[in-house]
């Protein structure tokens, strides 16, 4: 197991190397640069963007701004933002709680109602049930999150007026339920298309495992179906959902960006396209590698619950 997380750590760290050079480089040489928001500012001249570069190092050559801004980071200093002057890890940190508390939330959301409706699929397999749930997956992967984020506004807020269209929380109010009330729409979206793909996935799987010779003999024993179920089934079946978690978070860190957006949510994915529009190129790369980060620790905590769950896989 400790060969394991050292070679997992190892080429985590090597990505995540890749992930920055492939970034930093994207960014610096995407159209208009960081010197962009400083060109549209009436009456600055060429001498005075040339000066600017010059303080902020954009005149050096890329490889030697890319080293110097990776020591930095290695040192813990990723920055400062253009937009405010403030560092960018304090930019950063006052925008996390609000996404993890949205993707938590949606997680759990989509976990609990997927698995569900997969097993109850797979154990009603073909009924009325199953084909419903079948084509209401196909119709949630079908659909822009963004679509599903504009009718439930339209439909929730404009048109019943029962939930809050946006924000984080009510200005002036600010207690548990005011921030319940306005978490529903925006995780309910950002776990509907997640709903389907675990119900999907759970489903291939229970029914992969139904069919196993251990099954079988556990029912011969004469155990309940609900014994069968809750002891053989489900622990063999979870085994592979825990390997889609870790591998579900880029999706819901994509589906975030979006569902911010449209709810005006105050976290990293509309603090991503806030840098992008203002060119604040410290605090899309500090999202980028934070993204990344959180990304490689989801896949390697997936990977070591699996060899916990299942004691037929050995790491090392």
């Amino acid at each position: 197991m400790l060969r394991f997380l050292f070679g997992r750590l190892w080429q985590s760290l090597i990505l995540l190397v890749i992930v920055s050079v492939i970034g930093f480089a994207v960014l610096n040489l995407a159209p208009g640069g960081p010197l962009s928001q400083f060109a549209l500012t009436p009456g600055m001249t060429q001498a005075q963007l040339a000066r600017i570069a010059h303080q902020m190092g954009l005149d050096r050559p890329l490889p030697v701004q890319y080293w110097e801004w990776f020591t930095r980071l290695l040192q813990g200093d990723w920055g400062r933002s253009y937009r405010d002057n403030q560092p960018v890890l304090a930019v950063i940190g006052s925008h996390l709680w609000a996404t993890l508390l949205l993707m938590g939330t949606s997680t759990l959301i989509s976990v609990l109602i997927g698995t569900w409706v997969g097993v109850l699929g797979a154990i009603r397999r073909y009924s009325v049930f199953d084909y419903a749930a079948t084509v209401g997956a196909m119709v949630a992967l079908s659909i822009p999150t963004f679509w599903f984020g504009l009718i439930a506004i339209y439909l929730f807020s404009l048109r019943l007026g029962w939930l809050p269209a946006g924000n984080m929380y009510t200005i002036g109010d600010g207690s548990m339920l005011d921030y319940a009330v306005h978490l529903i729409m925006p995780s309910l979206v950002l776990a509907l298309v997640n709903v389907a793909v675990w119900s999907r996935y759970m489903r291939t799987a229970v029914l992969d495992v139904m069919n196993q010779d251990f099954v079988r003999t556990a029912r011969a024993k004469g155990l309940t179906r609900f014994a069968v179920l809750m002891r053989h089934i489900l622990r063999n079946a979870l085994v592979p959902m825990i390997t889609l978690l870790g591998l579900q978070l880029p999706t819901i860190l994509g589906g975030a960006l979006v569902t911010e957006t449209v709810f005006t949510w105050p976290g990293m994915g509309r603090l991503f396209l806030d840098s992008l529009g203002y060119s604040d190129y410290p605090v899309v790369m500090g999202l980028l590698m934070l993204s990344a980060i959180l990304v490689l620790i989801g896949n390697l905590m997936a990977d070591i619950a699996v060899a916990i769950i299942d004691p037929r896989i050995r790491l090392g």
